[in-house]
């Protein structure tokens, strides 16, 4: 397992279906949002999740990354969408009818300055339930769409995060790693643009982890993750484990 340091981590049996929620629903800056991890914990993850929103892949991950490490951590996921994701049955768009819904969504609920524009609230509020008032440090990590507000929300105005994340993340850019000011790990799938996954490592100037996973799909590691595949399994593992240790690394 390349990247991962043998203090991380032990991470529970993955549930392939019905999966128990060990955290619960608080209301931060007006967005329900899921709250997971020990309320001891001083360091803390936003978790953005994909266009589906709360699935249970996705509930299932912000447990692994709240309790497995040494150093625990206290997760909020809000629900940027505000009850209305995109409907899991668009993706991939095989009609015109859901590449048009794919596209509607992205330029309305999923804008990313609509949702950039709440974080900083979030991380305020949030951090009132930390002991001493406010936690040590905030990490960040995104899935698909939320893996472009990670890079974006760890770009140069960034004063919150002290290290950032990705999966699978749509709408690679380049040129958004020239200006990312902490740490920040990529996980790509085999269907992120191989070209555009390379050219975004060359141009960070931080230190970094990207790395491929070359059997995976887009979302393997949120709501697109089909646990019932002992591969996926493993590879979903696999993932949470290199960010946690890359946020114990650099948080």
């Amino acid at each position: 397992m390349s990247g991962i340091s043998k203090a991380c981590c032990s991470i529970p049996p993955v549930v392939a279906k019905g999966y128990s929620a060990k955290g619960s629903y608080q209301t931060i800056n007006g967005l329900k949002t899921y709250v997971t991890g020990p309320e001891t914990a001083t360091k803390a993850i936003l978790v953005v999740y994909d266009i589906f929103g709360f699935f249970d892949q996705t509930i299932q991950g912000a447990d692994i990354l709240a309790t497995s490490n040494d150093q625990k951590y206290r997760v909020f996921m809000p629900d940027f969408f505000e009850g209305s994701p995109a409907d899991i049955s668009w993706y991939p768009p095989t009609t015109d009818e859901h590449k048009e819904k794919l596209g509607n969504f992205f330029s309305t609920q999923a804008a990313p300055p609509k949702t950039l524009s709440k974080i900083p609230e979030i991380v305020k509020q949030a951090n009132q339930s930390a002991p001493g008032g406010a936690f040590q440090s905030w990490s960040i990590l995104g899935f698909c769409w939320g893996g472009k507000i990670a890079a974006l929300s760890a770009g140069a105005d960034n004063k919150i995060f002290k290290a950032a994340a990705q999966a699978h993340p749509a709408m690679v850019d380049p040129n958004d790693a020239k200006t990312i000011n902490v740490p920040f790990a990529c996980l790509a799938s085999k269907d992120e643009p191989a070209n555009d996954v390379s050219a975004f490592k060359a141009n960070l100037t931080v230190p970094n982890h990207v790395e491929t996973f070359p059997t995976q799909i887009h979302g393997w590691m949120a709501a697109r993750s089909n646990l019932e595949d002992p591969e996926v399994v493993k590879e979903y593992e696999r993932g949470y484990k290199t960010v946690l240790d890359f946020f114990h690394q650099h948080a």
